[in-house]
């Protein structure tokens, strides 16, 4: 079952890469979570994969401040999931850009859609496979607990806070909005919706898929996905 995770994870985090790909090669706005690295890497000229994993850095920095506790291990793991996903973040961009480039409203449009369902994908494999979570993603739950905030409420407030520092290093470096656009705010709401429908549709089949063959554990779990 441990490879199963292993690879159900390693397909997230690689689909969640490709979709914000897709959705910087649309240039209508790329989701809050990667908002504030792409601003990053359009201020320095820097590539994307690396300041992703300069921003993610600086969520473990806000995470142990905010909570006042520095754990080695937990940091440890988390600095070595932010690399590979800024190893996946530069590979998958290269992919993309080998495509035919968005000309036209439409077909940015058309990226925008794809990365939309490509994420939703992401994040259910990613979740899932109930291995350690991103930084951004420990950061809201650190929120929630530090602030007696719900989960939903905490991931809206990181967001919100995540949009807007983006938007201002933007404004600062390149003296527009840069990271943050329309395609910001249509996937801070659709991707939730799509994530729940693919759970209802096909969680199910993945916990099937990773308890086949665990004699020990025959009964179906129940996946916690917060979208």
């Amino acid at each position: 079952m441990i490879k199963k995770r292993i690879c159900l994870y390693m397909i997230g985090l690689f689909l969640l890469s490709l979709g914000v790909s897709f959705s910087i090669q649309a240039d209508l706005g790329v989701s809050p979570v990667s908002s504030l690295a792409y601003a990053f890497a359009l201020a320095t000229g820097l590539s994307v994969g690396m300041m992703t994993v300069v921003a993610n850095i600086l969520f473990i920095l806000i995470q142990i401040i905010i909570s006042k506790r520095f754990d080695l291990r937990e940091s440890s793991v988390q600095f070595i999931i932010a690399f590979l996903f800024g190893f996946f973040m530069d590979v998958t961009l290269f992919l993309v850009q080998l495509l035919p480039a968005p000309e036209t409203l439409l077909v940015r449009w058309a990226y925008l859609v794809v990365s939309l369902f490509v994420v939703a994908f992401g994040l259910l494999g990613y979740f899932a496979s109930k291995f350690p979570k991103m930084p951004y993603d420990e950061l809201t739950f650190v929120i929630s607990e530090r602030f007696k905030m719900k989960v939903g409420k905490a991931k809206i407030s990181s967001d919100l806070l995540n949009v807007c520092v983006a938007g201002i290093v933007c404004l600062i470096f390149i003296q527009s909005l840069g990271s943050v656009g329309i395609g910001t705010v249509i996937a801070a709401y659709f991707i939730g919706k799509i994530l729940g429908w693919l759970i209802k549709h096909y969680q199910e089949h993945i916990v099937q898929w990773m308890n086949s063959g665990n004699e020990r554990h025959p009964k179906k779990d129940k996946m916690t996905i917060a979208s």
